[in-house]
């Protein structure tokens, strides 16, 4: 019997609030191709958190950033959402990595990094080019901290560029988008019951 797995969306739009966001509605899009394959999850929106700046597991002075990390521990597979702006990964992506970092410091009962043995995977927007280059930026800075990264890891939609149309107004794409989307999710769930079936020994 399949067991069920966990899920974090780490929505990294510049957004707060109940503002529409391109990235949140492609991680919601994930999630729900995660649900085919016995996986259950949330998302939250970090710029609604009070994510301080940091490379430490707390920055004190109610920062949101412990709360948001006991739910990264508590997931199998974390999916970092983020448009491109200037051909890049968010402020808020690079803020929530930078916090991630502090987990090289970290390690679990075996002496292992604390993200060993959880899967990361991207899902980026945006109306400009950048989309590979986001996906890179995001998985390369994730398997430093010790997270693992399937084949076909990242989703994407990228629209005319230079123009105002957003990922929440192109309407549904699924031979493009919710192809990689679907290829996402299934590699994603199988790569996270492997390593929870066969963890990574320690070093």
């Amino acid at each position: 019997m399949t067991s069920t797995l966990r899920a974090l969306v780490l929505c990294c739009t510049l957004k707060s609030g109940d503002a529409e966001s391109s990235s949140e509605k492609l991680g919601r899009e994930v999630l729900v191709a995660l649900a085919d394959h016995d996986v259950d999850g949330e998302v939250v929106r970090v710029a609604d958190q009070n994510v301080k700046f940091g490379v430490s597991t707390d920055e004190g002075d109610g920062d949101g950033w412990p709360t948001i990390r006991r739910k990264v521990l508590d997931s199998d597979i974390v999916v970092i959402a983020t448009p491109i702006w200037m051909g890049q990964p968010s402020a808020v992506a690079k803020m929530t990595l930078e916090r991630l970092d502090a987990e090289l410091s970290e390690t679990d009962d075996q002496g292992r990094p604390t993200m060993y043995n959880k899967v990361a995977v991207a899902a980026v927007v945006g109306n400009e080019d950048g989309a590979h280059h986001c996906c890179a930026e995001v998985m390369q800075a994730l398997n430093d901290v010790g997270f693992t990264v399937p084949a076909a890891g990242g989703t994407y939609w990228v629209g005319e560029a230079m123009q105002k149309t957003d990922y929440v107004d192109a309407g549904p794409k699924p031979e493009t988008t919710g192809a990689a989307t679907k290829t996402l999710a299934a590699n994603a769930a199988h790569l996270a019951r492997l390593l929870r079936d066969s963890p990574y020994p320690k070093s």
